[in-house]
C-alpha cells in the first residue's frame, strides 16, 4: 500500500528535481571524534557534553586565568622593550638584549594568548621558551653589568631584573598548566 503523502515528506522530490531516476540515498558524513581538549566544536551534534558541568566550569576558568597570564606576560615583554628604548640609557649590548628578548617574549606571549583565545591549547614549547627568556632577563643585567641604582625609575638592572622574575614565573605556571591539561586531556579520550 503507498502513501499518497510520500511525496510531500520528501523535499526532492516533492519539488520535481528528482531527474525521474526516482528517490536518491542519502549518505551521513562519519563523524570525526575529534577533541581539542577545550570543549567547544568537537562535536557535530548539539546534544548534552557527556562531561559533567564541574569539568565544563573548570576549563572555562583555566582558559580565562590561562589567556589573562599570557596576556600579562606580553605586556611585561613589550614594557622589557620600551623601557631601553624611552626610558634608560644602557650600553648597546644591554639594550640589544632586552630589544630582542622582549620582542621574542612579546610575540610568543601573544602568540599563547591567540591561541587560547582561539579555543585552540596553549603551547607548551612556546611557553616553555618565554619561561627561559625570562630566566635569561634575571641573569643578563649582572652578566651586561647594568646600572644598578636605588630606584625603578633610575636602574635598568632592577626593571630588567623584576620584569625577568615576572616573565619566568607567569609562563613557568602557563608552561606547567598546559602540560597539565594536555596529560588530562590525553587521559580522558584514553577511557
Amino acid at each position: 500500500m503507498s502513501d499518497s503523502n510520500s511525496n510531500d515528506r520528501d523535499p526532492e522530490t516533492a519539488s520535481g528535481t528528482d531527474g525521474g531516476t526516482g528517490r536518491e540515498e542519502r549518505r551521513e558524513a562519519p563523524a570525526d571524534d575529534v577533541d581539542s581538549g577545550t570543549g567547544v566544536g568537537d562535536r557535530d551534534d548539539p546534544g548534552r557534553d557527556p562531561r559533567d558541568d564541574a569539568t565544563q566550569i573548570a576549563n572555562e576558568e583555566r582558559r580565562r586565568k590561562v589567556s589573562v597570564i599570557s596576556a600579562i606576560v606580553a605586556v611585561i615583554g613589550a614594557w622589557v622593550v620600551l623601557s631601553v628604548v624611552a626610558l634608560y640609557d644602557v650600553s648597546q649590548a644591554a639594550f640589544w638584549n632586552n630589544v630582542l628578548v622582549g620582542s621574542v617574549v612579546f610575540l610568543a606571549a601573544g602568540y599563547n594568548y591567540y591561541r587560547v583565545v582561539n579555543d585552540i591549547p596553549l603551547s607548551v614549547g612556546v611557553s616553555g621558551l618565554v619561561a627561559l627568556l625570562g630566566i635569561w632577563l634575571i641573569v643578563s643585567p649582572a652578566l651586561l653589568e647594568m646600572q644598578a641604582g636605588l630606584g625603578l625609575t633610575t636602574s635598568p638592572f632592577w626593571s630588567t631584573l623584576g620584569s625577568g622574575l615576572l616573565i619566568a614565573a607567569l609562563a613557568g605556571y602557563n608552561a606547567y598548566d598546559a602540560r597539565d591539561a594536555r596529560r588530562v586531556a590525553t587521559e580522558s579520550s584514553r577511557a
